[in-house]
């Protein structure tokens, strides 16, 4: 049996970033269930840095991760932000444009940033601040991290069994047995699973399907410096991909936790309220693929201790936030993990705690 300070479960972009936090802490050991990390939702992300999208603690979390993303070489590159609406979205549109910090533009002016735009826009705002997350680099660096500070990291070892005695847990994998006194759920849409592994109740996380399309630049223009684009509501939305266009129906539907695929209705149904919108159609798909945002009921992160529970810590319910908020949300976890004084203000980490659920 291999034994460590901390015991990390999930390598997506949540345990990833614990490991090096973690790290500096103690020994770890990192289980993923797949044969290679970040296989799941963070491979998977449209990898947008916008501090300002989310719920409350969401964007909390997310201006918290500024300072690490600025202080990043390469970590960040330019995108913006392009909010549209048709005539009946406007009111919601001009709402949700306050609550990004979008500056309104005329329907004119968004067709000069993106001039496939058609004349059913009446409502536009933009701003500067979105930026396209390296991703790579960023899981790179954690990894890099973490390993040099000795941390183990083992792949294909899902968790099969998992139980506490003589205060350490102990994980059993294909791979091996792991102990620690610490052990970190972070194991994406399957948290709930390794939680009822523990012996603990489920908190109620849902796993939910977004699908993504990658066409053609449309009319082969240059999109590489077009922002990313969202419907009022969003109802859709689309992002220049390395020459061509992702666009998302931004559809949420419950699955349970697998290895996501896209839906073909709802990507057909998506696409049709982009083309709404555009002046181009879409004449083919080149690529389409899904990843799976998991939130817990009232959609906050889940970060701490269980009640109750020795040693057991939850790192779950990013949503689709998980990598614009990974900075600040890994380093809460080493302070909490570590009996440090967080930085972060007290009522946003309690609004992030399990204790919350009761």
């Amino acid at each position: 049996m291999t034994t460590s300070d901390f015991l990390i479960i999930g390598g997506g972009i949540a345990g990833i970033s614990a490991a090096a936090r973690l790290s500096e802490l103690g020994s770890v050991t990192l289980l993923e269930q797949e044969p290679v990390l970040a296989h799941h939702a963070s491979s998977r992300s449209a990898a947008l840095y916008e501090p300002h999208y989310g719920n409350p603690a969401v964007v909390e979390l997310s201006l918290a991760s500024g300072d690490f993303y600025r202080a990043g070489v390469g970590l960040l590159s330019p995108r913006g932000l392009l909010l549209v609406g048709a005539a009946e979205e406007a009111a919601v549109a001009a709402e949700e444009a306050v609550s990004m910090s979008l500056d309104p533009i005329t329907p004119d002016e968004a067709r000069a940033i993106v001039p496939i735009l058609n004349d059913r826009i009446v409502f536009a705002a933009h701003g500067v601040h979105a930026w396209d997350i390296d991703t790579d680099l960023l899981i790179q660096g954690f990894l890099r991290q973490a390993k040099a500070r000795g941390a183990r990291v083992e792949v294909s070892s899902p968790v099969t069994a998992l139980s506490f005695a003589d205060g350490l847990w102990r994980a059993e994998t294909p791979t091996g047995s792991f102990a620690a006194p610490v052990v970190v759920n972070a194991a994406g849409p399957w948290v709930d699973q390794v939680a009822a592994l523990a012996g603990l109740s489920p908190l109620g996380f849902t796993p939910l399907r977004r699908s993504m399309a990658r066409i053609p630049a449309p009319g082969g223009l240059d999109v590489s410096a077009w922002p990313m684009i969202f419907s009022a509501a969003e109802t859709w939305y689309a992002k220049p991909d390395a020459g061509a266009l992702i666009v998302s129906p931004a559809d949420e539907h419950p699955v349970p936790p697998q290895d996501a695929w896209a839906d073909d209705m709802v990507l057909a149904e998506g696409l049709a309220r982009y083309e709404e919108m555009v002046t181009e159609s879409v004449s083919r798909v080149l690529a389409n693929w899904a990843g799976l945002r998991t939130f817990a009921p009232d959609r906050v992160p889940v970060i701490g201790f269980a009640p109750g529970v020795p040693g057991f810590f939850w790192l779950a319910g990013q949503g689709g936030y998980g990598f614009q908020t990974a900075p600040a949300a890994s380093q809460l976890a080493a302070d909490l993990i570590g009996g440090r004084r967080p930085e972060l203000k007290t009522d946003l980490i309690a609004s992030l705690s399990p204790a919350r659920f009761g």
